[in-house]
């Protein structure tokens, strides 16, 4: 089952993940309340481990039993190629900070587990090694859980989220965590078993929506939810990065899926979807794209403004990333999941 109207969802919030990583300089920062939603926008990776959760569902829920081996040489096709082009285009203009150490975490998906080295090499990869978690336990919870109607894993799953909250605003607010920059904001932003309960609650959202998939106009509750989305980000300080989200994500997720109205039909739009299908090499090559035009802009000597900087940036990134989905991800992908091992 393909949902397309739910894939350009996953453009917006890689993009704005993308201006959240921008200078602040830009002029959107200048902006009274709109600022406070791109200071927050790194929400977005939230937003992704929820959905991959919920995509997780949908894509196997036909299935009697996932296959181990099949499920992670398809899961590696999926994303290894392009983590790898993060990393290559990252040491184009950082090869200095390379080392054996930090290039084995970063290949093997380990560096969110070090409160320390989550941030090391091209570091939107932080968030590939948690989704490396997620696709080790799936197919676990999937034959041992979601095929077999096994109800525990709801009342689990609903206890793992609460006791998150609870343990990361605890942490947030109390003497132990000293701040941004430390490995006490490492652990508490970064590390894997901080967001199983996003991926976990995602699993739930999709185990409701394939036993309640019937269509309607819910453009009217999508809007409402998205307009909650961005008053929330503007106006509360709640410690809202491991999950708790959740409470407007997962409403936003299945309304949008079980969309038939006009907003369905302009997701859907082939353009965007294509732009949806994209957005994972916008995401992992949008740092080291901005570096390297950086590079770039300095040694042609133009003298641009910030915002222009951005403009140029921002096609450039979308350029690139259709390039390296279709002229890399695509065919890798396609290449590895037919390759036989055995």
């Amino acid at each position: 089952m393909k949902i397309t109207q739910i894939t350009f969802t996953r453009f917006l919030a890689a993009m704005a993940i993308v201006i959240s990583h921008f200078n602040k300089d830009l002029f959107l920062y200048k902006i009274n309340y709109i600022s406070n939603i791109f200071l927050k926008a790194n929400v977005g990776v939230s937003y992704f481990f929820i959905l991959s959760g919920f995509i997780m569902i949908v894509a196997y829920h036909k299935k009697d039993k996932i296959e181990y081996f099949d499920y992670y040489k398809n899961r590696f096709a999926r994303i290894y190629p392009l983590y790898v082009l993060g990393l290559l285009l990252y040491l184009v203009t950082r090869f200095s900070n390379f080392s054996i150490y930090k290039g084995f975490l970063y290949l093997f998906g380990l560096q969110s587990w070090i409160p320390g080295e989550a941030m090391i090499l091209n570091f939107p990869g932080w968030s590939i090694s948690v989704e490396f978690l997620f696709y080790l336990i799936f197919p676990l919870l999937y034959n041992r859980f979601y095929s077999k109607g096994n109800k525990s894993i709801w009342i689990v799953t609903i206890l793992i989220w609460l006791a998150t909250q609870v343990v990361c605003s605890l942490y947030a607010d109390s003497s132990y965590y000293e701040g941004p920059h430390t490995e006490s904001h490492e652990l508490l932003y970064y590390f894997p078993l901080m967001h199983i309960n996003e991926f976990l609650v995602g699993n739930l959202a999709g185990l409701y929506f394939v036993k309640h998939s019937g269509q309607k106009n819910y453009d009217v509750p999508v809007i409402l939810i998205f307009g909650a989305i961005l008053l929330s980000l503007i106006f509360t300080s709640f410690f809202y990065h491991n999950g708790l989200m959740a409470l407007l994500f997962i409403p936003l997720i299945l309304l949008i899926s079980k969309n038939n109205g006009t907003l369905t039909k302009l997701f859907s739009w082939k353009p965007l979807e294509y732009l949806g299908e994209a957005s994972y090499a916008v995401y992992i090559t949008h740092i080291p794209v901005l570096y390297i035009l950086r590079e770039v802009i300095k040694w042609s000597q133009y003298d641009l403004n910030i915002n222009t900087v951005f403009g140029i940036y921002t096609i450039v990134l979308i350029i690139t990333s259709v390039v390296f989905y279709q002229c890399i991800e695509k065919p890798l992908r396609d290449y590895l999941r037919k390759l036989n091992l055995w």
